[in-house]
C-alpha cells in the first residue's frame, strides 16, 4: 500500500498563526436537511407505532430478519453466554479494565449534606441517582466494548437502578466482546436496535423498551441528530465530534512513540485530529520522518493518512510556556504532556478533557484501562465541559427547612426583594410567616 503524508507545519511566530490554527480546528457537526428530516420522521414513527416501528426500521436499515420485538431482546443469560465465547485473555482484560474503571469512579461519588444555622434553619443538598439510564453502543464491526464499560460502570456506581443498552447488529452480526462487556458492567437489559430509532425508543419508551432519564454513548450522524432532538425529553451526555489528540513534547521522547500516539487517534476516522506542539524544530522533523516510516505499516493507513493530511499538524512554538498557551487555545479532548517534568506544567493547563502525564503514559491506556473515563469533550468544549462521570448520573436537590424564627427573619428580606420585583403574592407569602411580635417592631 502506498501512502503519501504531508502533515501541515505551523509556527506560532508567524503573524497569521492564529488564523491558520482556527482554520485547522474548525469542524461543524451539522446535519443536512435530508438527515434532519429523516431523523424527525423516524422519531415520529417510533412515538406513534412503538415496537412495530422498531422492528420495521431494524429490518430496513440493519438487514435483520426480525419477526417481532422479541427477536430484538437479549436476556441476561445471553450476556453470560458471551463471557464463555470470548477468549480467557479477553475476559481477563475486560475484568481488569472494569475493576480499574469502577475503582476510579467510586471516588467521584457525591454524598448528600446539610448544615444547621444558629436559629435552627437547615439547608443542604440531597444527591439522588437517576432511575434509569440508556446506553447507545455502535454495533457490527465498529464495536467498542471499552465504551460499554466507560458508560455503564459510572451509572452503576452512581446507583442507577436500571441501565438499558441498545446496540445494532447489522445483518445479524453480534459482537461477543460487547455483550461480555455489558455482562461485566452490570447492564440490565439489551435491545439489538440502533440508529435514530433506538434513541427515540429510549427517549419516549415503547411497549417493550422502557423510557430512560438520560442517554449516553457515541453514534453516527443519525444518532447524534436524534440526541439533539430528544434533549429536553431526556438528558444526554454530549454531542461528540471527531476524536482529537494534542501532544506537547520537549523534544526528548522517542519520535516513533509520538508518531504512533498521533496515529492512535487518527485511525478512528478521517475527521479525527492529531497535533504535535514542540519548541524543538529538529524534533518536529524527526517525528515527520517517523510518520512517513511507520505509516505503511499500519492496518488503517488510508484512514490515518487522510486524517493526518487533512486535520493534523506539527506546530513549532517559542518555548514550553507558549506550548501551554497553544494547548489551552485548542482545549483538546486528549492532551499528552510528553515532557521531563509534567507535574510542573500541570498548573498551566486550564482546558483539556484528559491529561496524560509523562513520556510513558500513552493516550491509548486511557481509552481502555487506566481508570478515568474515555468519554471526553471534543471540538474545544473542554473549555466548559468535563469527562463523563458518576456525577452525570446523579441529580442534586436543594434542601430548605426554616425554623419559625428563621422564616420570620428571612421574610423581611424576601418581602423587600419581592415587592421590588412587583411580585406581591411572593411578598405576602413571606410576610405571613413573620412573627407578630417582630411585625410590630
Amino acid at each position: 500500500m502506498t501512502v503519501s503524508t504531508a502533515i501541515a507545519r505551523l509556527n506560532a511566530a508567524d503573524p497569521d498563526f492564529a488564523r491558520h490554527l482556527d482554520h485547522l480546528l474548525s469542524w461543524e457537526s451539522v446535519s443536512d436537511d435530508a438527515v434532519n428530516q429523516r431523523v424527525l420522521d423516524i422519531i415520529k414513527a417510533v412515538r406513534e407505532r412503538g415496537d412495530a416501528a422498531l422492528v420495521e426500521f431494524t429490518q430496513r436499515f440493519d438487514g435483520v430478519d426480525a419477526k417481532s420485538i422479541d427477536d430484538l431482546i437479549l436476556n441476561r443469560e445471553r450476556l453470560e453466554l458471551a463471557l464463555t465465547r470470548i477468549t480467557p485473555a479477553q475476559r481477563e482484560a475486560l475484568e481488569t479494565a472494569a475493576n480499574r474503571v469502577r475503582m476510579y469512579h467510586e471516588r467521584q461519588k457525591q454524598d448528600s449534606w446539610q448544615y444547621t444555622e444558629a436559629d435552627g434553619t437547615v439547608l443542604g443538598q440531597k444527591v439522588t441517582p437517576l432511575d434509569r439510564a440508556g446506553l447507545y453502543v455502535p454495533g457490527g464491526k465498529a464495536s467498542y466494548p471499552s465504551s460499554v464499560l466507560m458508560n455503564a460502570i459510572p451509572a452503576k456506581v452512581a446507583g442507577v437502578a436500571e441501565v438499558v443498552m441498545v446496540v445494532p447488529t447489522p445483518r445479524g452480526e453480534v459482537n461477543e466482546l460487547v455483550l461480555a462487556a455489558a455482562c461485566i458492567a452490570g447492564v440490565d437489559r439489551v435491545f439489538t436496535v440502533g440508529g435514530a430509532q433506538a434513541v427515540a425508543a429510549l427517549a419516549y419508551g415503547t411497549e417493550s423498551v422502557p423510557q430512560v432519564d438520560k442517554i449516553v454513548g457515541p453514534g453516527n450522524i443519525y444518532v447524534a441528530t436524534a440526541k439533539r432532538h430528544v434533549f429536553g425529553q431526556v438528558g444526554i451526555d454530549m454531542i461528540a465530534g471527531p476524536s482529537e489528540i494534542l501532544v506537547v513534547c520537549d523534544g526528548q521522547t522517542d519520535p516513533d512513540w509520538i508518531a504512533m500516539d498521533l496515529f492512535s487517534q487518527a485511525e478512528h476516522d478521517e475527521d479525527a485530529q492529531a497535533i504535535l506542539v514542540s519548541p524543538d524544530a529538529a524534533f518536529l522533523d524527526r517525528v515527520a520522518a517517523s510518520i512517513d516510516k511507520l505509516m505503511p505499516t499500519m492496518e488503517r493507513a488510508e484512514i490515518i493518512e487522510k486524517s493526518i493530511n487533512g486535520r493534523g499538524a506539527l506546530i513549532q512554538v517559542r518555548d514550553m510556556q507558549q506550548a501551554m498557551d497553544v494547548a489551552n487555545r485548542i482545549a483538546p479532548e486528549h492532551l499528552e504532556l510528553s515532557v521531563a517534568d509534567p507535574q510542573a506544567w500541570l498548573p498551566h493547563i486550564r482546558h483539556a478533557g484528559a491529561i496524560f502525564m509523562g513520556r510513558h503514559t500513552s493516550e491509548a491506556l486511557g481509552d481502555y484501562c487506566a481508570g478515568p473515563n474515555h468519554v471526553l469533550p471534543t471540538s474545544g468544549t473542554a473549555r466548559f465541559s468535563s469527562p463523563l462521570g458518576v456525577y452525570d448520573f446523579q441529580k442534586r436537590s436543594s434542601i430548605i427547612f426554616c425554623s419559625e424564627q428563621g422564616a420570620s427573619e428571612l421574610g423581611y428580606t424576601a418581602s423587600v426583594l419581592a415587592r421590588g420585583e412587583s411580585l406581591t403574592a411572593h411578598a405576602r407569602s413571606a410576610e405571613y410567616r413573620i412573627l407578630t411580635q417582630e411585625k410590630g417592631n
